[in-house]
């Protein structure tokens, strides 16, 4: 078999980034109208950061594009316009205790709400493709990362719930609460160490999956950045408030350049598409609400002018079916009374 007749792996990666989730989502959508299967069939492996998590699980668990473009349009102003009566909550918590110092900006219910409606009491196991969802343990200080069990080493995750993952990469600091999940572990927001989840995704195609870095095709998504840098920091206030566009910067550029290193992506060969849109600075923050109708223009006008570029590397063929290592329990099958902890066949 020559080099040419080796096979291709395609990696959809997705960034963090609020309610700008809407431009991936409408762009990912319009692609999605003119392929003859749904969008997930075409790749090995998705990743997804945050708003990007979301959009991965829900397309792995068999959502279309346009089923998640349309939660983010009619639950978005929901979830992140909840402006009125935050000045009673805010004293109502400062009331409550000092612990409430740093209380986020949102409740965390109505995104729960919102993905429960779309994702129901499904596990991550049951995702028609292969998963990769960064969250972060603020307690250990340490990353962790939602996997379907793509090798036989990842034995856990695939049984949680599909809500827990999606809330825990969603759970931005400052925005929403910390995520304590059904086995009450606290975790919040991937974006604090991969909002670009590209780096990610390229290190567990080559050393998870053997798959060879040569092989490799990464469509890579955005959620629109600031064309104008902020004016030269002085004193402490302007400094804090360009702190976390500042690091999400850094570590997206890192992480695209790790995966360039990765797959070759340097002189001799092409291996990631990435899609992005500038904007002038400040037209889009992750809980602008407004601007939906904005973002979703911009998604749609992108799919159109990428798609003939796109199909002949990604939308030419579907990828070849996706066969766990470990096969999903019963749903209930933690609750049976009648089966022993240490029971071998559990």
């Amino acid at each position: 078999m020559s080099h040419d007749d080796l096979p291709t792996y395609k990696i959809l990666s997705i960034d963090g980034g609020g309610i700008r989730g809407v431009f991936p989502a409408a762009f990912l959508a319009k692609l999605e109208d003119q392929l003859d299967a749904p969008l997930a069939s075409y790749f090995d492996l998705i990743a997804g950061t945050s708003t990007g998590g979301i959009i991965a699980i829900g397309l792995g668990l068999g959502l279309s594009a346009k089923d998640i473009l349309k939660l983010y349009e009619e639950q978005g102003p929901v979830i992140f316009d909840q402006h009125r009566g935050a000045v009673a909550n805010f004293v109502l918590q400062r009331w409550r205790g000092a612990r409430h110092l740093f209380a986020s900006k949102y409740s965390s219910k109505p995104l729960r709400d919102a993905l429960v409606g779309v994702l129901g009491d499904r596990r991550l196991g049951e995702s028609r493709t292969r998963l990769v969802v960064p969250a972060w343990h603020p307690m250990l200080e340490r990353v962790y990362i939602y996997k379907t069990a793509h090798h036989p080493r990842l034995e856990t995750d695939y049984k949680v719930s599909a809500v827990d993952a999606a809330m825990a990469t969603a759970a931005a600091p400052t925005f929403l609460d910390p995520h304590v999940t059904q086995d009450a572990i606290e975790l919040v927001d991937g974006g604090v160490w991969a909002t670009n989840p590209i780096g990610v995704a390229a290190i567990e195609a080559i050393g998870m999956l053997n798959w060879p870095a040569d092989r490799l095709k990464i469509l890579s998504i955005g959620t629109t950045s600031d064309v104008k840098a902020p004016p030269r920091w002085k004193g402490k206030l302007p400094m804090a408030t360009s702190m976390v566009r500042l690091f999400m910067a850094g570590q997206s550029h890192s992480a695209m350049g790790t995966a360039k290193i990765v797959t070759g992506d340097v002189h001799h060969r092409q291996a990631i598409w990435r899609i992005d849109q500038t904007a002038p600075l400040g037209r889009y923050t992750l809980d602008n609400a407004g601007r939906i109708a904005e973002m979703k223009n911009r998604g749609f006008t992108e799919a159109r002018e990428q798609l003939p570029i796109l199909r002949p590397h990604f939308f030419a063929q579907q990828a070849k079916a996706f066969v766990p290592h470990h096969p999903l329990p019963p749903a209930n099958a933690d609750l049976d009374p009648d089966k022993s902890a240490f029971d071998p066949a559990a």
